[in-house]
């Protein structure tokens, strides 16, 4: 594949995106109106629309599928690897979208205690992949965006990026660097002759 062809289904992608928000939204209106979301569930908290999400959710498409086309296309030197860097680009995309889904179920039949710790099980995962992609982000607010509209799952979800990156990128060099340093402490106790 090549950089023209992702933009093509980037494009067409985002077209998609925004023509189901649409619908959605429109359907919403003509049965019952287009619900509202207390920020973290909370009636004291102030509401926000959904359709706000007729604006947010085709612009963060569009915006995130262009980070990921930049990161693999401009990236990689040889065109043998995109294929590679693409597939894992869907994987987390999938995973992620998968993820969105399970926590919308949980809280919809309201199991809020598994919500809970499935976003706690992240922690541990971020440390192991870079859950802080761009099509990790896009998986998670596309899969949330019926239960929740737009906004909420895109605040919660950069958030979640911003600890996935942290974790990532941060703490888990100073576990790699301590776990190294263990193993040859404990490789060069073996070495030493008893006496």
């Amino acid at each position: 594949m090549n950089e023209k062809r992702f933009f093509k289904i980037r494009l067409y992608f985002t077209a998609l995106v925004t023509v189901a928000i649409w619908s959605l939204l429109v359907w919403n209106h003509f049965h019952g109106g287009v619900p509202s979301h207390h920020i973290a569930a909370d009636k004291d908290m102030p509401a926000i629309s959904n359709w706000w999400g007729a604006l947010l959710l085709p612009l963060l498409t569009w915006l995130l599928l262009h980070r990921i086309q930049r990161r693999v296309f401009a990236s990689q030197g040889e065109t043998s690897a995109i294929p590679g860097a693409l597939r894992h680009v869907v994987y987390r995309f999938v995973g992620a979208l998968l993820f969105g889904v399970l926590i919308a179920v949980f809280f919809t039949f309201g199991y809020n205690d598994v919500t809970g710790y499935l976003v706690l099980g992240l922690l541990p995962l971020a440390i192991l992949f870079p859950l802080y992609r761009a099509e990790c982000l896009l998986g998670f607010v596309l899969a949330m965006t019926f239960t929740f509209g737009a906004v909420l799952p895109t605040a919660f979800g950069a958030f979640l990026i911003l600890v996935g990156l942290v974790l990532y990128r941060f703490v888990r060099p100073a576990l790699l660097y301590i776990l190294s340093k263990v193993i040859l402490l404990a490789s060069l106790s073996k070495q030493k002759p008893h006496s």
